[in-house]
């Protein structure tokens, strides 16, 4: 088996790890970084429940290698809202909207609902239910989701969204 040292930028952080070539970017997350925000469901790329944000694109950590992350910019649900900080907007309107339930698809929702709401500010129901077509969810039955992220981008357009921000 063959052993690599790569170069991650996790939530803002450097790390330099060494992995197999076979470690997916979802067991560095969880196993050498302790990272457990990010879940493991499916293992297949089917439940949406490992999506992180790979240099901003929003991506299933279980079919990603940790090689190919090398010198990548990785995004985790913990990294959404800075240590000490308040909750992310999307956080907080899922949780106002109720749309956590049992909470295993929750991590997986709001990295997919940043990675909408990071290139297209103002989607439509529709673009929302698209851009979350490949997140998994038992509980909810979805119209919760979907209100939370219409929620959360009304919030984010705001300008006092936008000062607090910029002032992070």
């Amino acid at each position: 088996m063959s052993i690599h040292s790569i170069q991650i930028t996790v939530n803002g952080q450097l790390h330099l790890v060494r992995v197999s070539g076979t470690t997916t970017l979802l067991e560095l997350l969880r196993n050498q970084l302790h990272l457990t925000g990010t879940k493991d469901g499916c293992g297949e790329g089917d439940c949406g429940a490992c999506t992180v944000l790979l240099d901003g694109q929003a991506v299933k950590s279980c079919l990603v290698l940790a090689v190919q992350a090398d010198g990548s910019r990785v995004t985790t649900v913990e990294g959404l809202a800075p240590e000490g900080d308040r909750p992310h907007p999307l956080q907080e309107a899922f949780v106002e909207a109720g749309a956590v339930q049992c909470g295993y698809c929750t991590p997986g929702m709001l990295m997919a609902a940043k990675a909408l709401l990071d290139a297209n500010p103002e989607p439509t129901r529709d673009e929302i239910r698209a851009a979350l077509a490949g997140n998994l969810c038992r509980c909810t039955g979805y119209a919760k989701i979907v209100t939370a992220v219409e929620q959360a981008a009304q919030q984010l357009r705001s300008p006092k969204a936008g000062a607090q921000e910029e002032g992070s």
